[in-house]
């Protein structure tokens, strides 16, 4: 994908509301190959291999929230996504053990997988709409995830010039509300400092902000923004069945 998605702490962070501290949570978009093989076995295999993978996951709510995504044709080495919310990181490696031996499970390989913790933002006093979009109940159509880094020079910066630059991606991003945005942070926890996601109802409104956030000062500080992954939501069933 040539397209370079914009600065974490980008978008709907202007938009902020007066809230109680929350606790962190552990978040994890979890991308999924399945053998070609798959396809191959008989309808009855394929039929029990899926329902086995839903009640792991219908089993392990509400320790976790589980939110499925097809990326089937999107990406060439992953076709199903899942968003898991969890307290924390045991809870969700013990699913996902559970989930890799059922019948479609033992087909499975983990293809990419990126995840972070909820923190405050450090640029504004009060939660965010970024922090707050990770506990909507619905979600819109269209997911776009990546990892993000800045470089060495931002971090030498004055706390102010940072701030300035920020305060320029806010104001843009005020105008682009209904896309919303999750921002995890992985500093010093994975090869990455933040994941970032969008969630949209239109792939066009999501590439207007990208266009947008392009010309801003503080994209002469973005390290790493790629690989980008777009995924569609779907219920859990449906994303499965589009696995053959």
């Amino acid at each position: 994908m040539t397209a370079v998605a914009p600065a974490p702490t980008s978008a709907p962070e202007a938009r902020v509301e007066e809230t109680a501290p929350v606790a962190s949570q552990f978040v994890q978009y979890l991308f999924l190959k399945v053998d070609s093989s798959w396809r191959r076995l008989d309808s009855a295999t394929q039929a029990r291999g899926r329902a086995e993978f839903e009640q792991v996951v219908a089993e392990a709510a509400p320790g976790i929230t589980t939110d499925a995504y097809s990326t089937l044709g999107l990406k060439a080495d992953a076709q199903l996504m899942l968003w898991w919310k969890s307290a924390n990181a045991i809870t969700v490696q013990d699913t996902l053990g559970a989930l890799l031996a059922t019948g479609l499970g033992k087909y499975c390989e983990i293809a990419h997988s990126l995840w972070g913790l909820t923190r405050p933002s450090i640029y504004t006093k009060r939660r965010t709409t970024q922090e707050q979009a990770v506990d909507e109940t619905t979600r819109l159509q269209y997911l776009v995830v990546y990892p993000f880094s800045k470089t060495i020079e931002w971090y030498l910066m004055s706390r102010d010039a940072r701030q300035g630059m920020m305060n320029e991606h806010m104001r843009i991003g005020h105008d682009f509300g209904d896309v919303r945005q999750v921002l995890l942070y992985t500093t010093g926890l994975d090869d990455q400092e933040f994941i970032v996601a969008y969630e949209t109802d239109s792939l066009e409104r999501h590439q207007d902000l990208v266009i947008a956030l392009r010309s801003t000062e503080a994209r002469r500080y973005t390290l790493r923004d790629t690989p980008i992954f777009t995924a569609v939501h779907r219920p859990l069933r449906d994303a499965l069945a589009l696995l053959g």
